[in-house]
């Protein structure tokens, strides 16, 4: 199986051209290499892909026929990510949180309507004079 096919088959990419583009973008390797979309994939395998600021790294137990359900994917590879790089994107991503939470800066441009239509609906005519 192509390797791009096998990664979206097992819910890495959405797309099996997302998955292309990854690879040509450089950001998977099949066994410490580059890969190209069309390289074949085999049991035994080691692919290593960069997403999310995480470099996972997985080994082929099982080539599925095709895309498979979120709760078989287990059955066709062994996840051997180390757990301190998911922990460190789970830090990253709350510390990116923590400086800016949801309504925090700059206002939007929806919020700048909000608001200057809460200023005219509250402003006196009279005032205009």
């Amino acid at each position: 199986m192509r390797i791009d096919k096998y990664l979206w088959a097992t819910r890495y990419y959405k797309t099996r051209s997302v998955a292309a583009r990854a690879c040509k973008g450089g950001t998977v390797k099949l066994n410490k290499k580059s890969a190209k979309p069309a390289k074949d994939v085999f049991v035994g395998d080691e692919i290593s892909l960069r997403r999310n600021q995480i470099t996972y790294t997985l080994r082929v137990i099982d080539i599925p026929k095709s895309r498979v359900g979120a709760k078989l994917v287990d059955q066709y590879r062994i996840d051997t990510t180390p757990k301190e790089a998911i922990e460190q994107a789970r830090e990253n991503q709350s510390t990116q949180q923590y400086y800016r939470d949801k309504g925090q800066g700059r206002p939007t441009k929806k919020d700048r309507r909000e608001i200057e239509e809460y200023i005219d609906s509250n402003r006196n005519p009279e005032e205009d004079l």
